[in-house]
């Protein structure tokens, strides 16, 4: 028995040792090269240890145990570098890092308490060659779960490789798989004592899962797979790229960026890239500029972003430049080309739309304004006609006063005091009337013109908006109470007319949110607080729907129905954003109200 044991292990011995000579001549991925390597050597370890226990045990009188102390280091490090393996075939991103580091701590520590065994029996409390004999410690069934599950996990990222890829890759994983499950499987029939089986067995199966890699190796040449697929994968990509060496000749490229310029491999197989560019766009300027910021990427690692029109094409790209170095040695620079034509089209129709609609808003808030104006003017319109009739009728009764000796001194000073009242109501609404005329102006310019930085008091603003609310006020039949917790006299920079423009949009939603319920009001209230001026208006209406409450000032949106476009709020965030460096929020409560707040640095 022992001499069929003694020749099994060395025809397994030299299986490994083909595998790993396979392994190691191979030019595939040097990670993958490695990680195989060791798996091979792992391998070796175990079965050279068995067969100098199988040989000298019994020979030289030593202890079976001792010759596990290197047998183990097969044995605790395969699974590990097995697991490893599977990751790096399956993801072509994989990096060895410091955290991987962490799955060798119980093997390390497995291997340390076995090495101690013998002061603790906590490993192994009766060893022997027959599994079945074996009465292990607890600390050795740690050591046996983590193992199987490291496996568990190995079978788990190959079989779902081999499920998503097909043809050449799907045979490789499944090879690897095979050759894995024979061995694990004959572990854990010998470990449950399933099977009755020698400790020799197990490492017997290596043999076989050699056999299974070296066919990944040298029929399907799995090393190189990550290449391979890597090369699909850029094929279908949606953005083309190409890679130019260090004298800016096209080394390499994917179909994606023939299709999109038109073009067939040999139009770009090693042709300078200054060439192309020149066949692709007849700005020699702009073809200049490009090869320059190739060039800049060549001693960093800087990513260079642009935007280029190529005129023969009339193809709009967004183009990623990018250096591709190993440690400090510059290979060579990887350029990706996104087409963004449809984007660029898109965002020129979103434009124009947008346009219309603010010039619809514009027109609707200048109709909205003359409107108010026309009432506004109408009232001291009526007044100023009804003076002038009171003054032609005290104008006929001093003309008919004239020589009637009844008509004294008095009654003509009575009638001159008549007339100056008169006079002085016509001075008060043609002041008034000079006073929204000048408002309005001041609105109409900030539709055309927000830039002016200039200053204002709180007392110009309050008035401003006063007198262009006066008429919607009053049609509504709602009420602007006013709170001031600072002086009048405060001085805000910016341009007065924005910012009553933006409080009147709010206070006409206020007024707007009780949907024609009179005998209502609308809440201004004016303070500082934490190095902000804070103007709230509060309305008691039925406050803002959810649906719309993540949308306000970021989209076109309006709780009017067909009666509002949504831009009232969006151009009034932008604008105090914008002209103020301010902000814009809101407080809601269903039924309860809204409460909107502009904020301004001061």
């Amino acid at each position: 028995m022992s001499l069929f044991i003694f020749i099994t292990l060395i025809i397994t011995c030299i299986i490994i040792n083909i595998g790993l000579v396979f392994s190691l001549n191979n030019k595939g991925k040097s990670q993958l090269k490695t990680l195989s390597s060791l798996i091979f050597i792992l391998l070796l370890i175990w079965i050279i240890s068995l067969i100098l226990q199988s040989t000298f045990a019994k020979t030289l009188n030593i202890n079976p145990i001792k010759f596990d102390y290197f047998t183990y280091i097969g044995v605790c490090f395969s699974p590990v570098i097995f697991l490893l393996f599977s990751i790096a075939f399956s993801n072509t991103k994989f990096k060895f890092t410091k955290k991987y580091l962490l799955l060798f701590i119980i093997p390390v520590l497995s291997l340390i308490l076995l090495w101690t065994n013998n002061a603790h029996h906590l490993f192994y409390k009766v060893y022997s060659t027959n599994l079945n004999e074996n009465v292990y410690g607890s600390l050795f069934y740690i050591h046996a779960i983590y193992t199987f599950v490291l496996y568990l996990i190995t079978f788990y990222i190959l079989i779902k490789y081999s499920v998503k890829n097909s043809g050449l890759f799907s045979k490789q994983a499944l090879l690897i798989i095979i050759g894995c499950i024979i061995s694990v499987t004959v572990n854990l029939l010998g470990f449950f004592t399933i099977v009755p089986m020698s400790i020799y067995v197990t490492p017997v199966t290596f043999a076989l899962t050699s056999i299974f890699i070296t066919l990944a190796i040298s029929k399907f040449d799995f090393l190189k797979v990550a290449p391979i697929a890597l090369q699909r994968i850029v094929d279908r990509m949606s953005d083309g790229y190409i890679i130019v060496n260090g004298d800016n000749y096209i080394t390499d490229f994917n179909k994606t960026f023939l299709d999109l310029f038109s073009l067939k491999p040999s139009e770009v197989r090693n042709v300078y890239i200054g060439h192309l560019l020149d066949r692709l766009s007849n700005s020699k300027n702009k073809n200049e500029d490009f090869l320059n910021l190739i060039s800049s990427t060549k001693n960093n690692n800087n990513t260079v972003n642009i935007e280029r029109h190529f005129t023969q094409i009339k193809k709009y790209f967004n183009i990623e430049i990018n250096s591709i170095r190993n440690k400090n040695s510059y290979l060579g620079t990887l350029i990706l080309f996104k087409d963004i034509t449809q984007h660029k089209e898109d965002v020129k129709t979103i434009k124009d739309n947008q346009d219309i609609l603010v010039e619809r808003e514009r027109l609707a808030t200048l109709g909205q304004m003359i409107g108010g104006i026309a009432h506004n003017l109408k009232t001291p319109i009526m007044s100023i006609s009804g003076a002038t009739e009171g003054i032609l009728d005290l104008i006929n009764e001093y003309r008919s006063s004239i020589g009637d000796p009844e008509v004294t001194v008095s009654d003509h000073k009575e009638i001159a005091n008549d007339m100056e009242e008169w006079i002085k109501k016509i001075q008060t609404h043609l002041s008034y009337m000079s006073d929204v005329i000048t408002t309005v102006k001041g609105q109409a310019v900030a539709f055309s013109d927000n830039t002016t930085f200039t200053s204002f008091t709180i007392d110009d603003f309050i008035r401003q908006v006063n007198i262009l609310m006066k008429h919607e006020l009053s049609h509504s039949l709602v009420e602007l109470e006013e709170t001031l917790e600072i002086p009048l006299n405060t001085v805000v920079k910016g341009n007065v007319n924005s910012l009553v423009q933006v409080a009147n949009n709010i206070i006409s939603n206020a007024i707007q949110a009780y949907n024609g319920t009179p005998n209502q009001k609308v809440v201004l209230n004016i303070y500082s607080k934490d190095n902000l001026l804070v103007i709230k208006v509060q309305d008691f209406a039925n406050g803002i729907p959810d649906s719309v409450k993540s949308k306000l000032f970021k989209e076109m949106t309006t709780t009017k129905g067909k009666n509002g476009t949504g831009l009232g709020l969006f151009m009034s965030y932008s604008n105090i954003r914008a002209h103020f460096n301010g902000n814009i929020r809101f407080e809601t409560r269903k039924g309860k109200g809204t409460s909107f707040y502009i904020e301004i640095p001061n």
